[in-house]
Order: structure tokens, then C-alpha cells, then sequence
């Protein structure tokens, strides 16, 4: 009977490997991890804020980052290869036990992992863009993290020095004075320009990927141009906190960050347009 049932699994197992598209597989594999990897935030976001305000803040997780998640699953989904490599189906199994655990760093590092394997040995150009875009997006939801894990101090002194310099007023560490010298501003790491340095980035690939972008030696002005933009805007903003008391309560609201972020997105989504321009206006 142990022999039977071991036979029909092997007959079941080979038919799946034999009649499940490749698309259909990673794509699934794929959404499982970004919604693993997301559910952590969007519970948080949720017990913090509640259902309405949470989904109108998207959860507090980039808008470019939800876009994105779907762009890469999408594009993967468009291979229609028929077959599946036996030791792939090991690489599926080993992939889910990871996103199944509840830490989230876990699920995006095999998102990472799985989005290399298909960059480098599938041959179907869908799934290659779409995997590209998948490890992008790995990039503001774990490694920058990482990154500003090790270089916090480096990081925030350099926002501190920019800030410094456009007020005019000494700089401790990641402390500014404020130009009336009423007070003192503090770059904490939510300030940080490299979170938006990083969504900058993930919008570039995205972009660039979904229109099939042909690579040229422009493609490096166009993404430095967009991260430069968004620490311009996140450095002016904190200048106008530093310079007062009414300053700091103004631009510091929710509505000065709304603004500030608008802002950013805006200029992230122009460079990159900009700089696929020929490729957009030939898929519209």
C-alpha cells in the first residue's frame, strides 16, 4: 500500500511539474512573499491607526512600493512556459517555509533570493523584468534598513550637515541649532533621505522595466537625478522646521509631510519618465 501511494504522489508530482506554467509558479511564489513580507506592516498600521486611516495612509508603506510588488508579480505572470524543473519545486517548498514564518525580514530575503534565480536562469524576458522589479523592491523594505542599520550615524550627520548649511547654524552630530536659536532640531532616523533615496531607486527599475527600457550609459543621470531631487525636498523641509518654533509645528504636521511627500513622489515619477520617455510614448 506504501508503494502505491508513493507511486501515485510520483505520477501527481510529475504531472504538476509537467503541466504547470513557470509564470503561474514564481508569480505565486512571488506573492506570497511581498504579501509575508507586507503583512507585518499592514497589521501594525492597522492596531495603530484602524481600518479607514490606515488604508488611506496605505498601510504606511510607499505607494511605489504596493505598485511595484504588483508590476513584478505581473510581469512574471506572463510566462507561459509550460514546465517545471524538479528541483524547482524544492526551491518553491524551501521559499514558502521562509515566508511562512512570521518575520518579515525572512520573506523579503527570499523574494531577494528567488528574484536572482529567475534573473539569471530563466530565459523569458516577462519574467526576467518582472523579477528585476521584485528584488528593486526588496531594496526600501530591507537592505536600505540594513544599510542605515550600520551607517546611522554617517547618514544622519551628512541630512544634519545639509540642514546646517542652508540655515547658517553650528551642527552637533545630528543636531542643528535653529536659526532664531530658539530651539534645537534633531534628524531622527524617520527623517532620513536614504528611505527616499531607496523608493527613488525601486521607481526607476520599475519604470524602466515595465516599459522594457533599452539600457543606456543616460539611465545612471536619470536615477541619480531622482534620488538628488527627493533629498533636495527632504532637506528643504527640515531647513524650514529649523527655522523656528512656528516653522517646526508648521512644516512638521501631517499635512507638511503630506505635501512633502506628494512632492517627492511627483519629481521621483517625472525623472523616471523622463528618462524612458522614447520607450513610454511607443507602448502608449
Amino acid at each position: 500500500m506504501t508503494t502505491l501511494n508513493e507511486l501515485i504522489l510520483t505520477r501527481n508530482l510529475s504531472k504538476v511539474v509537467s503541466d504547470q506554467s513557470r509564470g503561474e509558479f514564481f508569480a505565486g511564489l512571488f506573492a506570497l512573499g511581498c504579501l509575508s513580507g507586507l503583512a507585518a506592516r499592514v497589521i501594525q498600521s492597522i492596531n495603530k491607526l484602524g481600518w479607514v486611516e490606515a488604508f488611506f495612509e496605505t498601510f504606511e508603506v510607499s505607494v511605489l512600493v504596493w505598485v511595484s510588488c504588483a508590476a513584478g508579480v505581473y510581469l512574471v505572470l506572463q510566462d507561459r512556459t509550460i514546465g517545471i524543473r524538479s528541483f524547482e519545486l524544492a526551491i518553491g517548498a524551501a521559499f514558502a517555509f521562509l515566508v511562512i514564518l512570521p518575520i518579515g525580514a525572512l520573506s523579503w530575503l527570499a523574494v531577494t533570493a528567488l528574484g536572482f534565480y529567475v534573473i539569471i536562469f530563466t530565459e523569458n524576458p516577462s519574467s526576467r523584468r518582472g523579477a528585476f522589479i521584485l528584488v528593486a523592491t526588496t531594496v526600501p523594505v530591507l537592505w536600505s534598513r540594513l544599510l542605515f542599520q550600520f551607517f546611522a550615524d554617517f547618514i544622519l550627520r551628512m541630512d544634519a550637515s545639509l540642514v546646517g548649511w542652508l540655515l547658517h547654524t553650528p551642527r552637533t552630530g545630528d543636531i542643528v541649532e535653529f536659526a532664531d536659536g530658539s530651539g534645537v532640531l534633531v534628524i531622527l532616523p524617520s527623517c532620513s533621505s536614504l528611505a527616499n533615496m531607496s523608493l527613488a531607486f525601486l521607481c526607476w527599475v520599475t519604470v524602466s522595466r515595465l516599459v522594457d527600457h533599452k539600457r543606456s550609459t543616460h539611465d545612471v543621470f536619470w536615477c541619480l537625478l531622482a534620488c538628488a531631487s527627493v533629498i533636495a525636498v527632504n532637506v528643504t523641509r527640515m531647513s524650514l522646521m529649523g527655522l523656528s518654533q512656528w516653522h517646526y509645528e508648521t512644516f512638521h504636521s501631517d499635512l507638511g509631510a503630506a505635501v512633502s511627500n506628494i512632492l517627492m513622489l511627483g519629481l521621483i515619477l517625472g525623472c523616471c519618465l523622463l528618462g524612458v520617455r522614447r520607450d513610454f510614448f511607443q507602448r502608449i
